[in-house]
């Protein structure tokens, strides 16, 4: 069976969303986000339990963007060069050649992330932050579009390594699956199996244009009084006892971005203060960690959001 392209789809975008709601059931809100952070240049962590579509998401994803796609199952032997890739000898010219790892690809899916242990995470790092990797000395650039996608265990689960702050900071979003609703798991019990409808999807858009779709959301008008909330949110998580640590510039940036891009899902050329409420809690809770280990770290960025006035 082939997955239509909704007939009412009017833009990429819609078309985009078209695809993925027809493989994700009942996860509109994630789907989304999960757009608005490919569209926003940034990379992807999706946190939940086994079994709750968080792979599927990937793939469905890199199917409808028509991008190569490479998987990374994330255990702990895993070294940094099954990622990047490694030097190999070469007899017949007496020299060493470079053979690119899964990382030289699109879309990246790391999955189960924090089961690798730290040293296979900062594999990572240069590629996420500087689109590109370094071995022995030469620098090797990635392909355009690169976007990784995370997906990570619950912590209390066996076998985890936490990920580290300057980890998590490269990640723009992070989002939960959550259990389906009951209209939402009752049709995915009685339809086909995600993997053959994801396998069916045809590209709605290629590289060239998603990097045109990408440019047109650096485009989105912010205002200064826009930027100013946003400073105020920076400042208001800073100043707090409740966390342990504030808001990067970084993470700043981000919220500016991420916001361009949700308001460009929604088919606007400016953003609007909603656009930054809808992102905030994505980009901020895997940046702010609790000081008092007891609370929950969602409710206090909630009651951060809630605290600084909106323009």
């Amino acid at each position: 069976m082939s997955v239509a392209t909704n007939p009412a789809a009017t833009s990429p975008v819609d078309a985009l969303l078209a695809q993925l709601d027809q493989i994700i059931v009942g996860k509109s809100e994630q789907t989304r986000l999960a757009l608005a952070c490919l569209l926003a240049r940034g990379h992807l962590l999706i946190e939940d339990l086994p079994g709750m579509g968080k792979t599927t998401l990937a793939h469905a994803l890199a199917a409808a963007t028509g991008l190569n796609f490479n998987r990374v199952q994330f255990t702990s032997d895993l070294l940094p060069a099954d990622i990047i890739g490694v030097s190999i000898y070469q007899q017949e010219d007496h020299r060493f050649q470079f053979h690119p790892g899964p990382i030289f690809t699109n879309v990246v899916l790391a999955d189960e992330i924090n089961r690798a242990t730290p040293k296979a995470q900062s594999a990572l790092l240069e590629a996420m932050e500087e689109r590109q990797v370094s071995v022995e000395g030469t620098t090797y650039e990635l392909p355009k579009p690169f976007f990784v996608i995370a997906t990570q265990n619950p912590r209390h689960l066996v076998g985890t390594f936490p990920l580290p702050e300057s980890q998590l900071d490269r990640f723009l979003i992070r989002i939960e699956m959550g259990y389906p609703g009951r209209e939402a798991e009752r049709e995915l019990l009685k339809g086909e199996d995600r993997r053959d409808l994801y396998r069916s999807i045809k590209p709605v858009v290629d590289g060239p244009q998603l990097l045109a779709l990408q440019e047109q959301v650096h485009q989105v008008h912010v205002s200064d009084a826009l930027l100013e909330y946003v400073q105020d949110l920076l400042a208001a998580s800073r100043s707090t006892s409740q966390f342990a640590n504030g808001l990067s510039p970084r993470a700043g940036l981000g919220l500016v971005q991420a916001a361009r891009a949700w308001a460009f899902v929604h088919h606007r050329k400016m953003v609007l203060p909603e656009d930054i409420q809808s992102v905030a809690l994505s980009v901020m809770i895997h940046r702010l960690h609790p000081a008092d280990t007891g609370q929950a770290a969602p409710e206090l960025v909630q009651q951060l959001l809630d605290t600084v006035p909106i323009p």
